[in-house]
């Protein structure tokens, strides 16, 4: 990968409220899952079911809230090249749109690898600190719902950044992020057979935990099926940009 390139991806950054919108998702993720013990008649800090209760609460603050607020990153970090002509200027220093598109997946997906974990580490501590979890906490379990939830966000990123890229109006990547948090959050009330159909039933697959007649209990995470979105998201994207780099600007 070209260095100046993710340098200069970086760069543009600072003129797009990347750092807005990030805190806007750690705030709102927190505020839901939270919310998701303290309205619960149940809570107990004493009893493991209140981690299983901020897993739940994650569980549907994230598919809630990330899937359009990725599509924002996406589109404004993409919109800057079609507004100012900077396919075609890059292209003249020898950066192809393709390669393009690649340092754009690089540096949003550090900045949305930081988001997503720090989201759910401040939760973990917000668990302790402000709700009083006096249980052990399900270390395994929540690394594992973190980093599910990391890919399938890498994931739904890159579709959203070849979206961007192909689509001058923005209107649309950014309409199809609003379907795609109510194709993730009704996606949770589906057979997993039907939540394989789309990238963002995927996050009901990596449910942490859900309510059922004896509390908040824990939930076994789909592991092989969000490893293969991965690798079938990978190659498309390879192959997509691919076919950029073979495309005038």
């Amino acid at each position: 990968m070209n260095t100046r390139a993710v340098a200069n991806e970086f760069a543009k950054m600072r003129h797009l409220r990347v750092g807005v919108i990030a805190v806007a998702m750690v705030v709102a993720v927190l505020g839901l899952s939270l919310f998701t013990i303290v309205s619960s008649p149940d809570f107990d800090p004493d009893s493991p079911a209140a981690w299983n209760g901020l897993l739940a609460g994650m569980s549907l603050a994230i598919p809630l809230v990330f899937p359009l607020l990725l599509a924002v990153l996406a589109s404004r970090q993409t919109d800057i090249e079609h507004q100012g002509n900077g396919w075609l200027l890059q292209a003249t220093s020898g950066l192809t749109p393709g390669g393009v598109c690649r340092a754009k997946l690089i540096t949003l997906g550090i900045v949305v690898a930081a988001i997503t974990a720090g989201t759910s580490l401040l939760v973990l501590v917000a668990g302790k600190l402000l709700a009083g979890i006096l249980a052990p906490i399900p270390f395994a379990h929540w690394v594992g719902f973190t980093g599910c939830m990391l890919v399938i966000n890498l994931v739904v990123l890159a579709l959203h950044i070849l979206l961007s890229a192909k689509i001058d109006n923005q209107l649309v990547a950014l309409g199809i992020g609003v379907l795609g948090s109510v194709l993730a959050v009704f996606s949770q009330g589906l057979p997993a057979a039907a939540a394989h159909l789309t990238p963002w039933g995927y996050y009901a697959l990596a449910r942490a935990a859900d309510y059922a007649a004896s509390g908040y209990v824990a939930i076994p995470l789909s592991y092989p099926s969000i490893a293969a979105l991965a690798l079938v998201v990978a190659v498309f994207f390879l192959i997509t940009t691919g076919r950029f780099d073979r495309q005038e600007a």
